[in-house]
């Protein structure tokens, strides 16, 4: 699991960089990885981002924080879209 995790979590940080976000991948002390991201314009405005295989589907999933799915893994670029639409500061 780890190895597909590190690389969708690695797409994912390049599409939310590519968005103006800054996020990199985190390994807690558990050894779980995740994407941290911040907005450098609202830096109070934060996501930790997982990513999991799906329980009842074969595919892959980043999930929010409190562990709702957020986006499929398989496309990074819509994962990004939805998180830089939460993060954005009102007037950006």
């Amino acid at each position: 699991m780890g190895d597909d995790n590190f690389g969708h979590l690695e797409r994912l940080v390049s599409e939310l960089d590519a968005r103006g976000l800054l996020a990199r991948v985190v390994r807690a002390q558990s050894g779980r990885l995740f994407v941290r991201v911040i907005n450098p314009n609202a830096t109070s405005l934060s996501e930790s981002v997982t990513c999991r295989p799906g329980t009842d589907l074969p595919d892959w999933w980043y999930c929010w924080s409190w562990g709702e799915r957020l986006h499929t893994a398989d496309d990074p670029a819509g994962a990004a879209t939805k998180v830089a639409r939460v993060l954005a500061a009102v007037g950006e």
